[in-house]
């Protein structure tokens, strides 16, 4: 990025709801800790180059230490004899404050639950702070700014807004940086990475890593540096944008971006044009990542194999609750069978506050059936020793609570200003959920696209027509799809409503599914409340985050219009 061709702003993006509870297992180790080391190794390539051409750094490495890996940074930095102005972000961190905040009732309730956060069993939690306090950062002539929880897309809205010295209120210039940050977050993501017409990509084995090219208005064009693998496209930015999405009312700390509005253009070689975006005020409400211990965890995967598998299952599952006790022994027994060409795999994952119940005590059990079980029985993996196992609690909090402050290279500390609030807090997640026994609703057309006659069909698989994208946000799942041209954009948006969705993915069939549209992307984009549970780090899922997801749901046979398919079957 630093060498490829010039840019202004490098940034990282280095946190995950599950980083947090991975940097606090790291703080335990070293209490100096707690921040993302692999930002240090790659700044020393780079720093001397970037201050030399006047390239600003703007990362969230800070992590659970911002201001620790600010000292850092200046240590790495005299060692090569530079002397870049370091400034950190700062009131993220709410974990001490959490008896005082319950005390004044804010009970921090679960976003999907509704429960209140219990007391003593939070080892982070962390409010996602917005861009103004990297904005007020950049101001003060810092070359580098070191954050710790702040939302991913605010790495590009606070430079932007710095850049083109924006109002806390210009909400369309800030809602356009939001999606260019959101696009450009997950690197190559952008750039073909985890692209379902991946085919199609020259050089996918070294996709380039995307750039924003951010406009006074908010508007970008998505670029790569030239000579780069990969390719920039309507479709790879379409795909970034719908992962880890709900609805398109995208609600960030400093504004919220209407993703429906959004348009895409590509101006030619590996540019397309972002926007404008229209935005609206930001929340009044900030959210919070709160990690819990959740107890110890182990699991042991059998292997079906040959005929009867059936049978041999069926005999696997009651022979393992006669063996380990069955539920009532365990917090949590979770038994999935996974379908996969020969071979079947049976993994029974057991969830415990006890160590040694779900370690030694787990694998006694196991190991005690293995001999007399079913026929060709092998076990590809169990373990004495049981792992401990966070919670993910997301959660909200009035914005006003929440004291961000940028920390000057000179130690000056500044509060960072809020942005004007909406009057009325968003809507909760599940308020237009379709609960398993509701008739689904039909979203309005996409306005002037082609419908498709009634006529043949034919049965082939759904990822024939479309493209698909999935990811995770908490114990939610999304899977956005999306339409290469207006005719198959109007049959899948007619054709894969809520039900439809739940027969291709059973384990759907109870759980709360939101329906949301972008016509303006030819996109449609579903969340499945709660199908990973308490989070990734408690999931019991063979795909904790959801990312094969998409694929998955793209596999699934669907009834195509003939006229829909060309000659290739595609």
């Amino acid at each position: 990025m630093v060498e490829g061709g010039p840019i202004d702003v490098l940034t990282g993006d280095y946190l995950a709801e599950l980083t947090m509870l991975l940097l606090w297992k790291a703080r335990q180790r070293d209490p100096d800790g707690g921040y993302a080391a692999s930002f240090l190794l790659q700044l020393r390539d780079v720093l001397a180059t970037c201050l030399e051409r006047g390239i600003k750094i703007v990362v969230n490495a800070g992590g659970l230490n911002p201001a620790g890996l600010a000292a850092k940074v200046r240590e790495l930095a005299a060692k090569a004899g530079l002397r870049p102005r370091v400034a950190h972000i700062e009131g993220d961190d709410l974990l001490d404050r959490l008896p005082e905040l319950r005390s004044r009732g804010h009970e921090l309730a679960h976003l999907d639950t509704g429960s209140p956060l219990g007391a003593g069993d939070a080892v982070t939690a962390n409010a996602y702070l917005g861009g103004w306090g990297i904005t007020q950062a950049l101001r003060a002539g810092a070359d580098v700014v070191v954050c710790g929880r702040v939302t991913d897309a605010s790495l590009v809205v606070g430079p932007a807004a710095w850049a083109f010295d924006w109002a806390r209120d210009d909400w369309d210039a800030l809602a356009g940086a939001v999606a260019a940050g959101h696009i450009i977050e997950c690197g190559t993501q952008a750039t073909g990475g985890n692209y379902s017409f991946f085919t199609e990509i020259p050089d996918p084995v070294h996709p380039g890593f995307p750039i924003a090219e951010l406009h006074p208005d908010g508007s970008s064009v998505i670029t790569k540096h030239p000579g780069t693998g990969g390719a920039v496209t309507v479709g790879t930015v379409t795909a970034q944008l719908l992962y880890e999405t709900g609805r398109p009312a995208y609600a960030n700390t400093d504004v919220v971006a209407r993703f429906d509005s959004i348009r895409l253009t590509q101006q030619g070689e590996d540019r397309v044009a972002v926007g404008p975006v229209v935005g609206e005020p930001a929340p009044p409400d900030v959210k919070v990542c709160v990690n819990r211990l959740g107890g110890h965890r182990n699991s042991a995967v059998f292997v079906l194999t040959g005929l009867d598998l059936d049978a041999k299952a069926d005999f696997a599952e009651a022979a393992l609750r006669d063996a380990t006790g069955g539920p009532a022994a365990f917090a949590g027994y979770d038994l999935r069978r996974e379908h996969g060409g020969e071979v079947d795999r049976l993994t029974l994952t057991v969830k415990d506050p006890d160590p040694a119940r779900a370690g030694r005590g787990f694998f006694s059990a196991v190991a005690s059936f293995a001999l007399a079980g079913y026929p060709g029985l092998y076990v590809e993996h169990a373990s004495p020793t049981s792992t401990g196992y966070g919670v993910h609690w997301p959660a909200l909090l009035p914005a006003e609570e929440v004291h961000a402050v940028t920390v000057l290279p000179d130690g000056t500390r500044l509060p960072v200003p809020r942005p004007p609030t909406a009057a009325a807090p968003l809507p909760g997640p599940r308020a237009d959920a379709v609960l398993p026994d509701a008739l689904p609703t039909r979203a309005p057309q996409r306005p002037g696209a082609r419908t498709v006659p009634p006529g043949r069909t034919v049965r082939l698989p759904l990822g024939t027509l479309v493209g698909a994208r999935s990811g995770d946000k908490g114990g939610d799942a999304n899977v956005g799809l999306w339409a290469r041209d207006d005719a198959a954009y109007a049959w899948l948006h007619s054709y894969l409503d809520v039900p439809r969705l739940r027969a291709m993915l059973p384990e759907t069939a109870r759980l709360p599914v939101s329906r949301y549209e972008l016509p303006n992307l030819r996109a449609v984009n579903f969340v499945l409340h709660g199908l990973l549970g308490e989070g990734v780090a408690s999931s019991t899922r063979a795909d904790p985050q959801a990312k094969a997801l998409g694929e998955r749901l793209r596999g699934c046979l669907a009834d195509i219009p003939e006229g829909l398919v060309d000659r290739e079957g595609r």
